[in-house]
């Protein structure tokens, strides 16, 4: 499922990093809010175009993200290290 959402270009984005590993590298078009942010920063989460697809590093942060946004009540799947969300980006139906 995360996998056609990110190959269609539905949603958005979701890395969950710091800002300084975001910075060091993440998907086009991604939002970085991190993990520890999230909670305070929930309103700009929710106005984000659903599904919301959640990365980070490992994957740690994105299970834990993704476990703390649905009991807000918000549509969105971990899809784990933000290298395999960048691949399958580049294969996206929308790609030249």
């Amino acid at each position: 499922m995360v996998e056609q959402i990110i190959k269609n270009g539905e949603g958005t984005i979701l890395d969950v990093r710091t800002k300084g590993e975001f910075q060091g590298g993440h998907v086009a078009g991604s939002i970085n809010i991190p993990v520890n942010e999230l909670m305070h920063r929930i309103d700009e989460v929710k106005s984000l175009k659903s599904p919301l697809v959640l990365c980070c590093a490992s994957g740690g942060r994105s299970a834990m993200a993704t476990q703390l946004l649905k009991q807000k009540g918000i549509t969105c799947h971990d899809a784990g290290p933000w290298t395999n969300v960048n691949y399958l980006q580049s294969q996206t139906v929308n790609s030249l």
